[in-house]
This record gives C-alpha cells, sequence and structure tokens, in this order.
C-alpha cells in the first residue's frame, strides 16, 4: 500500500487524471488505508491530506465528506459502485444528444464525455473527433489516443487552433470537473472554446456525474507549478499557470448527467 504522501503526490502530479478517477483513487487507497488504520484521527488526516492536493477537484472534496459523516467500509464499496456505474448511465443517456455522422469537438481528456462518444460509435452513428491537445499537460493527447484506439476517426489540433476547427464541428462535448451555480469548472482553455462554440453557434454539452454537484461556498482554482508551461526560469518574467475555468452556464446548450438530460437553469436549482 502507497503512504498517504505518496497518494497525494500521485494525485498532484496529475499521474491520476480527471475529476471522477481522482476520486476512485481516493476511495481505493481509504479501502485498503482505513482496513490498517480505521477512520479515527489517523484518518481525517489523511482525508485532510489527500483533498487538499487538488483543491478544486470537487468529487474528491464529495466523496471525502461522505466518509466523513458514514465512517464505514461499506460505504466505500457503495461509493465505488456508483462511480463507476454513473459513467455507463451518462453513456447511455448522453446519445440523445448525439446525432449520426456528427464531428464532435472536445477539450482535454474526460473519460465521462468520451463514454458519450464511444456508446455512440458502438451504436453505428460514425461519428468523428477534434481533440485540442489542451496545454500544458497535453490531457488531449490521451483522448485522441484512446479514441483511435476505439476505431473513432480523431484529429488532434493546437488550442490556439480552435476558432478554426470549429468551423468543421457540428457540436462540443465537454466534461467537467465541478459544477456550480455560476457555471461549470473545466480545464483551463475551456472559456475560449465555449466562446468560440458560441460564436459559431455550435451547442455545447457538458457531461458529468451528480458528484461534480459543487456546494463549497468559496472557489478556489488551483494555481500549478510554472515549471509545467515552461521549463526554465525566465530573468523578469512572472509565470502563471491556472490549471481550471469556470465557465459560465449562459454558454451551455444542456448538460448530461447520470440522473438525466437538464439545462443550465435546473442545474442552478438542484446546486
Amino acid at each position: 500500500m502507497v503512504s498517504v504522501s505518496q497518494a497525494a503526490a500521485n494525485i498532484k502530479q496529475v499521474h491520476v487524471q480527471g475529476a471522477k478517477e481522482i476520486a476512485l483513487y481516493a476511495l481505493n487507497f481509504f479501502k485498503s488505508f482505513c482496513k490498517k488504520n480505521g477512520f479515527g484521527l489517523k484518518f481525517e488526516v489523511a482525508a485532510y491530506i489527500l483533498e487538499e492536493s487538488r483543491p478544486t477537484a470537487v468529487v474528491l472534496h464529495n466523496v471525502i465528506e461522505i466518509l466523513k459523516k458514514k465512517k464505514r467500509m461499506s460505504a466505500i464499496n457503495s461509493l465505488i459502485h456508483d462511480l463507476q456505474n454513473s459513467t455507463k448511465k451518462i453513456s447511455r443517456i448522453g446519445q440523445k444528444i448525439i446525432k449520426p455522422k456528427q464531428k464532435i469537438l472536445t477539450h482535454c481528456h474526460s473519460g465521462e464525455a468520451l463514454s458519450v462518444i464511444e456508446e455512440a460509435q458502438r451504436r453505428g452513428k460514425n461519428v468523428s473527433v477534434y481533440a485540442t491537445i489542451t496545454e500544458p499537460l497535453h490531457q488531449g493527447i490521451r483522448t485522441a489516443k484512446e479514441l483511435s484506439k476505439k476505431k473513432i476517426p480523431v484529429t488532434l489540433a493546437a488550442d490556439i487552433a480552435v476558432g478554426h476547427i470549429m468551423h468543421a464541428a457540428n457540436i462540443v462535448v465537454v466534461g467537467a470537473d465541478a459544477m456550480r451555480k455560476e457555471g461549470f469548472v473545466n480545464k483551463v482553455g475551456t472559456y475560449l472554446v465555449a466562446e468560440e462554440a458560441k460564436r459559431h453557434r455550435k451547442p455545447l454539452y457538458v457531461v458529468g456525474n451528480h458528484f461534480k454537484f459543487d456546494r463549497r461556498k468559496k472557489l478556489v482554482i488551483e494555481e500549478r507549478s510554472a515549471s509545467e508551461v515552461w521549463p526554465k526560469k525566465i530573468k523578469g518574467v512572472k509565470i502563471r499557470n491556472p490549471a481550471f475555468d469556470l465557465v459560465p452556464w449562459r454558454f451551455v446548450k444542456k448538460v448530461v448527467t447520470d440522473k438525466g438530460i437538464f439545462t443550465p437553469k435546473q442545474i442552478a436549482r438542484m446546486i
């Protein structure tokens, strides 16, 4: 079993990617940790350390808060089951937004958004995808590789080309790390994608399970290491590396969840 510090480092250093995947990794860690240490003070300390490793990740926050209240192994198993099944539900529900032969633009890497696309292809809809590289960590390359393995035609393009490739897309489908009353949170660059979708009159759909509903009073946008942007220090130059965008709901047509498809106003009321 890895240590608490190593588990936190794996999450912080993006060895584990995706809001749901981070939560599942943490739950599986706690499954071993709590068998050995129980749900006492050591658990509370470990929970705090893991949650602080990715402060924007609301799924991690939500599952930890549930564990703090229930404090039993059955709760861990139930949360793992619910998270794993949520993607299967989303893939089926999301078929309502995908039409045959559509060209879909996506940004970053979202297991839930990809599940909708992959299910559409499995049903014979013959879709194709435009994926942004997604600077600075290039998560879009992982997206492109996974789609290619599924025999889904995919074109990879630089983030700054999104205004150009938006012409060719029919719809935009992105994941979410959190959904709040004021909008949804996703990888930095999503705001620009949303603006281009609006400008080109292409519908933007957000995909995410109900664990991503964020009722926290304050949103902390994670600032990551400057070395991810540029490996060396530049004399007299400050580098910023915000990891996420908060995108207002006005850019979004519908939200696909494991509970159904909703309008942004409905999501805001639910939250």
